[in-house]
């Protein structure tokens, strides 16, 4: 499949890569932010990770008529050690295979440092700080509708389009996030964070179909990477365990070691790092006991790590800061009733929504307990389909209060 001949993007003239695209260094690319509604038949500028979804996100625009132009982002010095990464050289000449076949320009962005500071060092604090990160909003967040939406312009854009499952869909004068079709894979939860202004610009050509209907298409296509296997969630995680890569990143005076504990104060054992513990884990925590022991919670304070019962991680609400609202363009008006996906693959659960102060908080009371809530991780707030907002859980709350 071929699509039309493109002349490259102005302004640019930059320096090309080994990877056969033109590099774009984050410098070159200040001050290009957009904003309001894409206009149909505008240029648009696809990501392109080199994976299937992607793949097929750029191939059903091309398809459709549309004037796209492909960029992937560099986001390592070196290859990551598994098949299974995202964005590596491999994953790269992948990108760039792919636009080649579809004849439109392509391009490398140079997010190396962005993400070692927005994505990896936010990973290893937060486990630092005894919390349980979730490194694909921050990426989302920080990079792909941050950084490379508001980069757009400079390559001739006017709208982005990704491969995530998810939908956006006009109403009226706004536009609604909503989950997308397979549930199996909707990704609407890492999308959170989404900039409200420019949903208007974004595009999710997958949203309504199921992944082996890509696949399918990958192969109509003729793309070489329709088989080709997803990338892990920690996608900079490669070898070895999460506590270990958190690990080799600090300095011995950041390790944060300390008891395990029961709820009663009970000393069982000791550890050599909160960094190795979330709340809920049951596997390696390194006390025998005579019934099944999962993580409570995490003190940065003392270093004990609290191990109750299942029962013992139950939480009747949490509260959430640095909320990011769709729904609405400012705050919620008053308190509202949702449902909280409080994990990736965690199910929505109904809920009462309390914004406090600006709005920037919120209050969350469950209708029914929920076990293993866990500091760090976001709270995504749904009506039905659509994606309300969301926020960084800061505090569980107890029969007894904030925990």
């Amino acid at each position: 499949m071929t699509g039309p001949t493109h002349p490259s993007p102005q302004p640019l003239a930059l320096g090309g890569s080994a990877l056969g695209g033109s590099v774009l260094e984050e410098s070159a690319l200040e001050g290009l932010a957009l904003e309001g509604p894409a206009i149909e038949g505008e240029r648009g500028v696809v990501a392109m990770s080199g994976g299937v979804d992607s793949s097929v996100t750029a191939a059903l625009l091309v398809e459709q008529g549309f004037d796209v132009v492909a960029v992937s982002m560099r986001l390592y010095e070196s290859a990551p050690k598994s098949d299974r990464s995202c964005c590596s050289p491999d994953d790269l000449f992948d990108a760039r295979s792919v636009a080649a076949r579809l004849d439109v320009p392509f391009y490398v962005a140079n997010y190396v440092e962005a993400f070692r500071e927005r994505v990896i060092d936010y990973f290893v604090d937060e486990y630092r700080r005894g919390r349980t990160p979730n490194p694909c909003v921050a990426c989302n967040n920080h990079l792909k509708f941050d950084v490379l939406l508001g980069r757009t312009r400079a390559l001739g854009g006017a709208w982005l389009a990704t491969g995530h499952f998810a939908r956006i869909e006009r109403e009226g004068e706004r536009y609604r996030l909503l989950r997308g079709v397979d549930k199996a894979k909707d990704q609407s939860y890492f999308l959170c964070g989404l900039p409200r202004p420019l949903l208007g610009r974004i595009r999710f050509p997958l949203g309504g179909m199921t992944k082996e209907e890509v696949r399918q298409l990958a192969e109509r296509f003729g793309l070489h990477n329709a088989q080709k296997a997803e990338s892990q969630e920690i996608c900079f995680v490669t070898g070895g365990s999460y506590a270990d890569f958190v690990r080799e990143r600090l300095d011995r005076a950041d390790l944060i070691p300390g008891n395990l504990v029961l709820e009663d104060g009970t000393v069982l054992g000791t550890h050599t790092g909160i960094h190795q513990f979330t709340i809920g884990q049951r596997r390696g925590l390194g006390v025998a006991w005579s019934a099944p022991l999962f993580v409570q919670s995490v003190n940065p304070d003392t270093g004990d790590v609290v191990l109750s019962s299942r029962e013992g991680l139950e939480t009747i609400g949490l509260e959430a800061d640095r909320c990011n609202w769709l729904r609405w363009a400012d705050r919620p008006p008053g308190p509202f009733e949702a449902a909280a996906q409080l994990r990736y693959r965690a199910p929505a659960t109904p809920c009462l929504v309390t914004p406090l102060g600006d709005g920037d908080r919120v209050r969350v009371d469950f209708e029914s307990p929920q076990h293993g809530v866990a500091p760090g991780q976001f709270a995504v707030f749904y009506e039905g389909e659509e994606v309300l907002g969301g926020g960084t859980i800061n505090a569980t709350l107890r029969g007894g209060g904030r925990a």
